[in-house]
């Protein structure tokens, strides 16, 4: 097949659109990817792009446009400002780049924002070409539930916006289950509708790693590792409020990795409240080095919000962690929790419930090394049999052969 990608973030981002172009292109598909600028998650273009665009105008055998846009960079009004500027480039430029060019489905990996679709579907409408919708952040909730949009009016129109995309698709795919009923609220034809979750990516198949230098290996401690993204559906004051609870239980070591919208806020807090030497910050690195801090980690804690919306969605990350087979925490509601549960997994408290999670971390820190191995591997176990990588990239494959079929039917 001849496969269009539309997607704002693309390597070098960390995103799982990256794993999904390289499987693509190694089974054989013709991939082109319309893209940003590099500059997630410090809303800084990336220096290596800064000094070289040419060097990324090719991925793993796929071809890579990268449209104008502005930089993420800090506050509201400016991210704003970036979607609106992705929309634009790409639907002004993206035309006229893949104009000799021809497709039999158009790809679209949706993270937030929604606004991606937008050139999709002008393209779409261009090249006769059918789309196929895959929906990692609800829209217009997520917006309400983070606070970033407050007005009735403004939700109202990113709703019929919402519905006017998913309506120019052939098929819109949900991350969790739970998605999939929201979904269904603005997408005329449910049969469209398909359930399509995350998976693990290959780095993770092997957790024999050497433990990273960047970090002091401390085996007497019990060191609780988050990875990710640190932006407000994270909740990382709620970890902090945990992680100060146990500010005098010396045996408990935090490792915060990544980088995003909360990054500076939260070094300033753990400086504010005296924790530097319960709460370490590494910084942010690239997935392949992920399995090295894990290998430092007693236990991996994913958290979100309390909030309906994000009781729906089942984190990234969740996937990833149960693969490296080392036990979860996770502070969360919904879907997300109960596949920690369902798995065996670890232990789980109520989103933004900061006690429960000191109460995890301590009920987790006096088991024995045995029981916590045993509820990592029940992890690995269920990763296999639900979010196996290759099944899904067969069925994804499958839905996109089907779009295709329909759109030529």
């Amino acid at each position: 097949m001849r496969i269009l990608v539309v997607s704002q973030y693309f390597w070098p981002e960390n995103f799982r659109v990256n794993d999904l172009v390289q499987e693509w292109v190694q089974r054989g598909h013709q991939v082109t990817v319309l893209t940003g600028i590099p500059n997630y998650p410090t809303g800084q273009v990336f220096d290596a792009y800064r000094q070289n665009p040419g060097a990324f105008a090719r991925f793993n055998g796929a071809r890579v446009i990268r449209v104008p846009m502005l930089p993420r960079g800090t506050g509201s009004l400016r991210l704003m400002l970036n979607y609106v500027s992705f929309v634009l480039g790409a639907s002004l430029k993206g035309p006229w780049a893949l104009r000799r060019m021809a497709f039999d489905v158009i790809f679209v990996c949706q993270l937030s924002p929604v606004t991606v679709g937008l050139p999709a579907v002008l393209l779409s409408a261009l090249k006769r070409t059918p789309i196929v919708f895959w929906v990692l952040d609800l829209w217009p909730e997520t917006l309400e539930a983070l606070g970033v949009v407050r007005s009735p009016f403004l939700l109202r129109l990113i709703g019929r916006m919402v519905q006017f995309i998913y309506d120019r698709c052939a098929l819109v795919l949900g991350q969790s289950r739970g998605l999939l009923q929201s979904i269904a609220q603005r997408c005329v034809n449910e049969q469209n509708i398909r359930y399509f979750p995350s998976w693990a990516e290959d780095v993770f198949d092997s957790i024999e790693a050497i433990a990273a230098p960047e970090l002091a290996y401390r085996p007497d401690l019990f060191n609780v590792v988050f990875a990710g993204n640190i932006g407000e559906a994270q909740d990382i004051p709620a970890v902090l409020d945990a992680a100060e609870k146990l500010k005098d239980d010396h045996r408990v070591r935090w490792i915060i990795i990544g980088d995003g919208r909360k990054f500076e806020w939260l070094q300033a807090e753990v400086v504010k409240r005296g924790l530097q030497d319960q709460v370490l910050l590494p910084g942010r690195f690239p997935v392949e080095r992920m399995p090295a801090f894990y290998a430092h980690a007693d236990a991996l804690l994913v958290s979100l919000k309390r909030d309906p919306v994000f009781s729906m969605t089942i984190p990234g990350k969740v996937q990833s962690y149960l693969r490296a087979g080392i036990a979860l925490i996770g502070m969360l509601d919904g879907e997300g929790a109960a596949v920690i549960r369902e798995a065996n997994a670890g232990l789980t408290c109520a989103a933004g419930d900061s006690e429960g999670l000191a109460q995890a971390v301590l009920a987790m820190a006096d088991m024995s090394v045995t029981q916590r191995r045993e509820l990592g591997k029940n992890g690995q176990d269920y990763a296999q049999r639900e979010f196996d990588r290759h099944q899904l990239m067969g069925r994804l494959e499958g839905f996109l052969q089907e779009a295709v079929s329909g759109s030529s039917g």
